[in-house]
């Protein structure tokens, strides 16, 4: 009988990879991470530890709460565990949201609007909010760009519904870092460099309302009941709508033309509609598509290694056998 040598440690590594267990995959890796980030952030910035002790309380929570559902959901066991495992960040992203409202001044003492409408200003000639203020505003153009702005607030839920009645999980899974990490870096910026934006720097200087039957009225109920002061550079609207338009591009470039055209209006529509600059728009369109092209990036040298290891797992079991 021939006597076999022990197995390497690389070939145990491999060996003990195999063993099944509660995977951590990138989102919830960046959920924890930003939650984290953001409580070492507070403790090192906060000029009041006491005036923050909410907000550190709230991203550990969350933190603690992601690594939970991590252990508890099992993807593999029925739907209703793979719904709150794959989309569980779909709902924390309003409560991340919602906690920025309270770390605007973290930073700075107040607003940095001045900057931003010297600067457009300077590259325009005119600021572009007063601009169409003065010259552009009429209902039958107002609604239509209402709509596509209005729309935003359907793109994420009705893109992962999608995917998910398509079993398209490993895209759930790449889309959510990509939309993860668009969020994560906009809510910081916002506290970094923040920005009230137009409809409150210019409040005085506009001459006109903004009128529209349906759609426009929907948007400032909205606004009005669920938006912060503040948070306004990047416009994470524009970069979470082309991280999904480039997923469905790249995955569904026959119907992807339809939320191109949304995604296109919502661009529009942040500044025609007072919320943002378009240096707000610039950022945040950059913002979301080198997050994206990272994203792809990583996962496309995920599988390679995932490749690479397959072929020596089966060259390690034809050895034993």
């Amino acid at each position: 009988m021939l006597s076999r040598d022990p197995p390497s440690e690389r070939e145990m590594k491999i060996v003990i990879a195999e063993i099944p267990k509660r995977q951590i995959y990138l989102f919830d890796k960046l959920v924890i991470g930003y939650s984290l980030l953001m409580v070492v952030v507070i403790a090192i910035i906060g000029r009041s530890w006491s005036h923050y002790w909410d907000e550190i309380s709230f991203y550990t929570g969350m933190a603690v709460l992601t690594y939970v559902i991590t252990q508890i959901f099992d993807e593999k066991k029925n739907n209703l565990n793979r719904i709150l495992r794959l989309l569980y960040p779909v709902i924390l992203f309003t409560f991340f949201y919602r906690a920025t409202g309270s770390l605007m001044f973290l930073c700075f003492d107040s607003f940095l609007d001045i900057q931003i409408t010297s600067f457009e200003k300077l590259i325009f000639g005119v600021n572009p909010t007063l601009y169409i203020d003065r010259n552009l505003l009429t209902p039958w153009l107002t609604e239509p760009i209402s709509f596509c702005y209005f729309s935003y607030y359907f793109m994420i839920p009705v893109f992962f519904i999608i995917l998910y009645i398509k079993k398209d999980y490993e895209i759930i899974k790449n889309a959510m870092s990509a939309i993860c990490l668009t969020f994560f870096l906009s809510y910081m910026l916002f506290f970094l460099y923040p920005i009230e934006g137009p409809r409150w720097f210019f409040a005085g200087q506009y001459i006109n309302d903004i009128d529209g039957p349906i759609f426009r009225r929907l948007v400032e109920m909205v606004i009005d009941t669920g938006a912060v002061r503040g948070g306004c550079m990047p416009s994470s609207h524009f970069g979470i709508a082309l991280v999904i338009t480039m997923y469905c591009f790249k995955y569904y470039r026959k119907k992807a033309w339809i939320i191109t055209i949304l995604t296109f209006g919502l661009a529009i529509g942040t500044v025609w509609g007072r919320f943002h600059y378009v240096s707000d728009v610039v950022i945040g369109g950059l913002i979301g598509l080198f997050v994206t092209l990272g994203i792809w990036k990583y996962y496309d040298s995920q599988r390679n290694v995932k490749s690479i290891n397959l072929n020596e797992t089966e060259r390690i079991k034809d050895n034993v056998s």
